[in-house]
């Protein structure tokens, strides 16, 4: 773990969740007995309000934002909006939002600039899809991705996301081998444009992240933590996702000592 001793694992409920779904995340919040483990859930937006008054140890984060603040966008929520709602982080560039809503580079950067001027933290998420793979272009695609969508000032709020398309959802996880190549081309490009300071953004890896292989995932030295899709929804199965998070941690911690 190159950026410190403090693994961040993010929920991502995706379009999961009414109000009743709060008592889950109520469940969360008195489980939470690792201050060493920085814990985010991303509720849907019809939840922001509520799920942060509900979150003392826990913060929360919001999916999605506008790349902008301007008033005429029907439907849309801009960066200080989610702010003012209780967000304190925000997804931009999920795969999701890439393939389906057909996000350029541009506008997840855009995204990303407008969030940590609202005062959010930003978890950039990028990553390849199968074809890329199979054709062993992944790192180029992740590359060119990481370049065109990155803020162009770094700040302390940013996080990247690794996620391989081609993992989120199927079960399917890459090889530790496969994450260390792909975790270590982001740092490398982090650090190249951003000098130094892309030495302590962190980066965290998506992609079928549950409790069975949260452990294995964790001991990747270069993963800073993970962002976890369905099993974020309740809460035995994300305390147990922290509690790996928290046992690494020591396990460092013992080692560096």
């Amino acid at each position: 773990m190159i950026t410190g001793d403090s693994p961040l694992v993010v929920g991502n409920w995706k379009m999961n969740g009414t109000e009743s779904a709060l008592s889950e995340l109520g469940a969360m919040e008195k489980g939470m007995v690792y201050p060493g483990v920085k814990v985010v859930i991303c509720p849907p937006a019809t939840l922001i309000i509520p799920a942060a008054a509900i979150a003392k140890k826990i913060e929360i984060g919001a999916q999605d934002c506008h790349a902008g603040e301007g008033p005429a966008f029907t439907g849309r929520l801009s960066p200080s909006m989610l702010f003012g709602a209780g967000a304190r982080w925000v997804i931009v560039g999920h795969s999701e939002c890439r393939a389906l809503a057909g996000e350029t580079d541009d506008i997840v950067r855009g995204k990303a600039e407008r969030a940590l001027e609202a005062g959010l933290a930003v978890i950039l998420c990028v990553g390849e899809p199968k074809e890329a793979r199979d054709r062993d272009v992944e790192k180029a695609v992740v590359l060119s991705q990481l370049a065109a969508s990155i803020p162009r000032a770094v700040g302390a709020r940013l996080t990247i996301a690794y996620e391989p398309i081609w993992a989120i959802g199927t079960g399917v996880t890459p090889t530790s081998k496969q994450i260390e190549v792909m975790h270590a081309l982001i740092r490398d490009a982090l650090t190249d444009h951003y000098g130094d300071a892309g030495r302590c953004v962190p980066i965290l890896y998506g992609g079928s992240a549950n409790a069975a292989n949260a452990a294995q995932l964790l001991a990747t030295d270069s993963v800073d933590g993970l962002l976890v899709g369905g099993a974020s929804l309740t809460a035995d199965s994300f305390l147990s996702i922290v509690d790996a998070a928290a046992a690494r941690r020591e396990q460092r911690l013992s080692l560096a000592t």
